[in-house]
């Protein structure tokens, strides 16, 4: 397990190719901003949206897929404030039981800002137990939720004919998951990235579950996507810096109700992310036992390639959070699926990389390789 020499991501991230030099994909991106050439990026993104108004017969100049979290918000706002756009919103809704109030306040915030927008809410049912099997067999309970929220925008575009989809990072820029994404703004290929796996359901198509039962977590092909012209554009790529940092602060000056929970209860040291419910933490704290890193790698490392923190603080913040959860939030999240926390330790437990990880005399899961190397 090796790390990257300027910030302290690991190698062991899906889909990741470090230089010769040891550098990992998204500071050697972010090392090329300050070369980069804002004014010839500003025209790209004027031609993109003028081809959002020119076909715009819905009405709608593009879609925006949103929470109303922090990235969300900040995208909602410039694309209508700064880019002069007629924006739909497009939220895949979570079930009652795992939307939280504040989820809720958020996305209330955003539609009193003068924002049109459709929620897509798939069967409870069925979301429920694609969420179970994702956990059972993948380790994973996203890997079904994440396909509902990706191709819902996609689908609704297709169908309300509007042709341009604005997404917001490039986690090939951002992340450094290389796959074939595109290494620019360029989006169309996001069904390929690590989770999505081509947008491909068929795994879901178990007790007499068929795609008519799962088509809100269908990818269009690629076929549609062709006669639709549809076109998924990265926001992200044409502002000088994109991080959870500078999203967070500029959406709670908007209105965004943000986490006040403790670092140590949710593996997060700011706070600004998984506002609208709880389990994506718990979801980070397994991805931690898998890949070796979690959220607190992830915002570390943007604020060491930021120049906003040293890599000695970022180690020791990673050491102290990264990869922890309430046992609160376990006990929620197994009272959902319908099973006892021991069971969902035991789930938890076989998918911990034992190639990364030992455990000690205190039955704790630990790194074998010290953080940053």
């Amino acid at each position: 397990m090796n790390y990257c020499k300027i910030c302290v991501q690991p190698d062991t991230r899906p889909n990741i190719k470090f230089n010769k030099s040891g550098i990992c994909p998204a500071c050697e991106y972010a090392a090329t901003l300050k070369e980069v050439d804002w004014q010839a990026r500003r025209k790209i993104l004027d031609e993109i949206c003028d081809f959002g108004r020119n076909n715009n017969s819905s009405g709608y100049d593009c879609i925006i897929g949103v929470s109303g979290g922090k990235d969300s918000t900040r995208q909602a706002l410039y694309v209508k404030h700064i880019l002069k756009l007629k924006p739909l919103l497009v939220s895949c809704a979570f079930p009652p039981e795992q939307i939280t109030h504040r989820g809720a306040y958020n996305v209330q915030n955003l539609i009193s800002q003068g924002f049109d927008l459709i929620f897509i809410g798939p069967a409870p049912k069925t979301w429920k137990e694609k969420m179970k099997q994702g956990f059972y067999e993948f380790g994973n309970w996203q890997k079904s939720t994440e396909l509902a929220l990706f191709s819902c925008v996609p689908r609704l575009a297709t169908a309300y004919q509007i042709p341009l989809i604005f997404w917001g990072e490039n986690p090939a820029l951002t992340l450094g998951e290389l796959g074939i994404q595109s290494r620019d703004f360029e989006g169309n290929n996001m069904k390929w990235g690590n989770t999505l796996a081509g947008g491909d359901p068929s795994w879901m198509f178990t007790n007499g579950i068929e795609l008519k039962d799962v088509l809100s977590y269908s990818y269009p092909s690629d076929k549609d996507m062709l006669r639709a012209q549809l076109r998924i554009v990265y926001l992200g790529y044409f502002w000088r810096v994109w991080s959870k940092k500078e999203n967070g602060v500029f959406s709670a000056l908007h209105g965004l109700d943000v986490r006040d929970d403790k670092p140590d209860e949710i593996g997060d040291i700011y706070g600004v992310d998984a506002l609208d419910e709880d389990w994506m933490n718990l979801n980070q704290m397994i991805k931690y036992r898998k890949f070796g890193f979690g959220r607190v790698t992830e915002t570390v490392c943007e604020e060491i390639r930021f120049g906003r923190m040293s890599r000695k603080k970022g180690v020791e913040l990673i050491k102290k959070y990264d990869g922890k959860i309430s046992d609160a939030i376990v006990a929620d999240f197994s009272s959902y699926l319908g099973i006892s926390t021991q069971e969902f330790w035991r789930v938890v437990d076989s998918y911990t990389n034992k190639d990364i990880f030992h455990k000690d005399s205190s039955g704790n899961w630990t790194l074998i390789y010290p953080i940053g190397g």
